[in-house]
């Protein structure tokens, strides 16, 4: 816009530049706005700025040199509904009972008297909707509906079931707010929910808002949408994440149209690590179901101009589960004080305040099921034993990250005193989070 200002005569200028300026002005005094875009199984290494090879990121990549990289960004556990519940209460998994992923017999899901970070955004004034995989319950009592949003568009569960672009087109399993609809080809889907998003931006533009972008891909079956089959040097996947890519590009120009890029925080983020066989982890080992840091290592990327550092990189420990008082904050509204929020306000992260640190002492791994798959210290990571999943690990190792992030020397045998005060501490954060536990929600 400013660009276009310059080649204009000096007192047309000069008129436009004080609307400009008045408008931003009246952005500023409202709430700033919030995407959060979250992928499905996307591995670290996917994309261009975390050192991709063969699959084109530029709207990521650019969205990441307008915005600020975080290197340490970790999902809240290596598998999908445990980590969007940790996005939607603040809280570790199993302390809200969804330590594993739910599936269609289930008769449980998110519990109504859980305070979701789209009930507190709400109460402070946002519109709020929800887009694409929900996964906390695909029962009325646990939908998006009742549980702080204004729209719903997507799917309660997820494509997984389907394995073919046919069978996708059964007629369960996907709403508009509370009416069942027929379910779209899989292949569509990233389209589909860019248009619902965009389209939200465009009706919400005039008061603040929070878009909760949660796409199905690159979840297996990997159904990639027809115009990018075949386009990637990454095969069928590669395609997958380039229509990612060109939906993230999608919703950060819809926030320009709209006027709103400099009062808009957008995150984009996944939800563990990716599949075995599918994704890259980078430089990580391990990937999805485990507590190695490819299974929940993942890319974490923040934009809002003016107010994220353009190109910055954060090295220091954040997670999904901080989003909720982060955001909180920035909205002014209040977290709640009748219950333990595990989650860390990391605004000074977002805003690369000189010398922010991370809020978090200790991370706990939680793997499938709620288990415990591990404790991080400052640098120092103890994997304890878990036998489930094909990227888990058995015994006990400690590793040295600073010095050893792919996980490849065990120095337990070394440092015994280490590995013991590491297992006190995860034994005493454990036991604090069974005993204040928060039981999930049960169908009646």
């Amino acid at each position: 816009m400013f660009a276009q200002v310059q080649g204009i005569r000096w007192g047309l200028a000069g008129a436009l530049a004080v609307l400009v300026l008045s408008g931003f002005a009246r952005a500023a005094e409202r709430p700033p706005n919030f995407i959060v875009i979250l992928t499905d199984d996307q591995g670290y290494g996917d994309l261009g700025c975390y050192g991709a090879e063969g699959i084109r990121t530029p709207e990521i990549d650019r969205m990441a040199a307008e915005g600020t990289r975080f290197t340490c960004f970790y999902a809240t556990a290596p598998i999908c509904t445990p980590t969007r519940a940790a996005l939607m209460t603040g809280s570790y998994p199993p302390r809200v009972g969804l330590g594993t992923p739910l599936h269609t017999p289930d008769r449980y899901g998110l519990n109504r008297e859980e305070i979701t970070l789209a009930e507190l955004l709400k109460e402070a004034g946002y519109a709020t909707g929800c887009v694409g995989k929900w996964h906390l319950g695909h029962h009325e009592p646990f939908l998006p509906l009742n549980h702080g949003f204004d729209f719903y568009y997507g799917t309660p569960m997820g494509h997984m079931f389907f394995t073919t672009v046919e069978e996708s087109k059964r007629t369960d399993h996907f709403l508009r707010n509370g009416e069942r609809i027929p379910h779209p080809p899989a292949e569509d889907l990233t389209e589909l929910f860019t248009d619902e998003a965009v389209a939200f931006i465009e009706r919400n533009r005039e008061r603040p808002f929070f878009l909760y972008l949660a796409h199905t891909m690159p979840h297996i079956p990997l159904l990639p949408p027809a115009d990018f089959r075949g386009k990637s040097e990454g095969g069928v996947y590669g395609d997958i994440i380039e229509s990612i890519d060109a939906s993230t590009g999608r919703v950060l120009q819809a926030v320009r149209d709209a006027g709103l890029a400099e009062n808009t925080y957008v995150i984009f983020t996944s939800d563990n690590g990716p599949n075995p066989g599918d994704g890259s982890p980078g430089p990580y080992r391990g990937g999805k179901h485990g507590a190695y840091e490819g299974g929940v290592r993942v890319p974490g990327i923040v934009w809002a101009p003016g107010r994220v550092p353009a190109g910055g990189v954060c090295d220091e420990l954040a997670s999904t589960m901080d989003l909720y008082p982060t955001l909180a904050r920035l909205a002014g509204a209040e977290v709640p004080a009748d219950r333990i929020i595990d989650g860390r306000d990391i605004t000074p992260l977002f805003h690369g305040e000189a010398g922010a640190k991370s809020p978090h002492e200790q991370f706990i791994y939680y793997v499938r099921e709620g288990k415990t798959g591990g404790i991080r210290v400052g640098d120092w990571k103890l994997l304890v034993d878990v036998k489930a999943g094909p990227w888990n690990h058995t015994g006990e190792a400690l590793y040295n990250l600073a010095e050893d992030p792919s996980e490849q020397k065990d120095l337990a045998a070394e440092r015994p005193e280490k590995a013991a005060e590491l297992r006190r501490k995860l034994e005493a954060a454990d036991g604090e989070l069974r005993r204040n536990a928060r039981p999930a929600g049960v169908l009646k």
